[in-house]
């Protein structure tokens, strides 16, 4: 795990949106709770895949403050359907769909603005929208709905016979603000990191890493390199090979591999700019001809301005894209990476200034027992705008350590499961500490399989992450 005081994690998001239409000015009708609008405006942006679409949208109230709102619009196909919606109640009768406003968005003084968004589905045409009602009374103004081609052309290639999640879901690519397979479809991968393969190392062999495959079921496995505290500085040549082994191994058994150039003291990713270019050009020309490989380039940067981070992101992603222009990577946030809330800022500062790449992703982290309601709604607030990935959360507090905190984590990992955002848990190794999964001594032996051999946090995570992906493939 990291050490001291540092993971007060936040929320996340990344923007992906293409097209949009903006409605003028309206007139809303009081409903119960709810104060009179005399305007707003709605923007309403898409991308599309081959059968299915993410819709952000934004509400911005022009008028009088309200408290309590309710978003109605039609879908102008039959054949649209919402699928799953976040930071709102959605409902769809027919063709009209309904949005009704939470707890915490629901008062919006005059000039404020709100984002809510979905996922749906068609089988015909997918055009936007022509007009929305706030409160039941329509917007009114000039529109101009427009509904992108897909990014990417429909696949054509049969269902793969494989089982294997990535013989499933084959190269992953960030579609609108989801994580998609080969099918354009959005699916959640779900994991566990190592800790420091500088002391853990000894936990990943055949056997672990067969039960994690097998036994856990798990999608991903996350690689954790430190690159300070005994890690990679002190023996780059030799760390980089350790990373493309366990690469290899995940790759052996179907898994999705995370690289996580795990940088934590000093938390300024620039200290280590000239390492992380170097580390990633080797590995990234190692693993360029494989479809499973993942990029996390800034684990927890800390005590530095997003405008940092970004800029260093802005450095080293184009190494990785010189050897493999398809990989998914993942950007570390400001304040350990909780999207910069630990640090007084928010998901804003991202989504206002994102990363200047494509397939990029941005990583959040929490510790259930720490990071509560408030860390939930934004994730909700985030997931709207932008493209999220866990890449390290835990069952306890933010120390790494004491006990599971089960209502939390199930709160969390239900909130992770209905927005499809993936996460990776530390720790799948036996750390005497409560975020380990493994009891201590485990990897001392050689079973690694069934509940006999993990802890509190070990079985509920094996219980979480064994059911069922069910990943789309049409």
């Amino acid at each position: 795990m990291k050490q001291p005081p540092r993971r007060l994690r936040r929320l996340l998001v990344a923007t992906g949106a293409v097209g949009a239409l903006t409605l003028g000015a309206l007139t809303a009708l009081p409903t119960t709770n709810a104060m009179a609008a005399t305007g707003c405006s709605v923007t309403y942006t898409t991308n599309s895949w081959s059968d299915g679409f993410t819709a952000s949208v934004t509400i911005t109230n022009l008028g009088d403050a309200v408290d309590g709102w309710t978003l109605g619009f039609s879908f102008p196909d039959s054949g649209q359907r919402l699928t799953q919606g976040w930071s709102a109640t959605w409902s769809q009768s027919g063709s009209s769909v309904t949005a009704q406003s939470m707890s915490w968005n629901g008062s919006l003084a005059t000039g404020a603005s709100t984002d809510i968004g979905f996922n749906g589905s068609f089988t015909g045409a997918n055009p936007s929208p022509s007009s929305f009602t706030l409160n039941g009374t329509v917007c009114t103004g000039s529109t101009t709905p427009t509904t992108p081609p897909p990014t990417t052309p429909p696949p054509t290639t049969p269902p793969p016979g494989g089982q294997t999640p990535v013989e499933i879901n084959g190269q992953l690519r960030v579609c609108g603000v989801n994580l998609c397979n080969q099918y354009g479809r959005p699916i959640q991968l779900r994991g566990m990191s190592t800790h420091g393969i500088q002391w853990f190392g000894h936990c990943y062999n055949n056997a672990s890493l067969d039960a994690l495959a097998t036994d856990w079921n798990a999608d991903l496995f996350r690689i954790a390199m430190y690159v300070q505290e005994q890690g990679y500085e002190t023996d780059p040549t030799g760390f980089t090979n350790r990373v493309n082994d366990l690469v290899e191994e995940a790759t052996r058994r179907g898994m999705y591999a995370m690289i996580d150039f795990h940088l934590l003291t000093p938390g300024d990713p620039m200290y280590n700019l000239e390492r992380a270019k170097t580390f990633f050009a080797s590995v990234s020309a190692r693993h360029a001809a494989k479809n499973n490989v993942i990029y996390e380039i800034a684990n927890e940067p800390n005590g530095v301005s997003w405008s940092t981070i970004k800029n260093y992101a802005e450095q080293v992603i184009p190494v990785i894209r010189a050897n493999d222009p398809d990989a998914v990577v993942i950007v570390g946030t400001r304040a350990w990476s909780s999207l910069g809330v630990s640090e007084g800022s928010s998901h804003d500062e991202i989504a206002n200034n994102p990363v200047n790449a494509s397939n990029v992703m941005y990583a959040f982290h929490f510790y259930a027992a720490s990071h509560l309601d408030n860390y939930r709604a934004e994730v909700e607030r985030a997931a709207a705008r932008l493209p999220l990935f866990v890449t390290e959360f835990g069952t306890v507090d933010y120390t790494g350590d004491g006990g599971v905190d089960l209502a939390s984590s199930t709160q969390w990992l239900d909130l992770l499961d209905r927005l499809k955002i993936g996460y990776a848990n530390w720790t799948f190794s036996d750390k005497a500490e409560g975020s380990a999964a493994l009891r201590p001594g485990t990897c001392n032996g050689s079973d690694y399989t069934g509940t006999s051999v993990l802890t509190a946090s070990g079985a509920f995570m094996r219980e979480r992450i064994r059911t069922p992906d069910n990943f789309p493939t049409s």
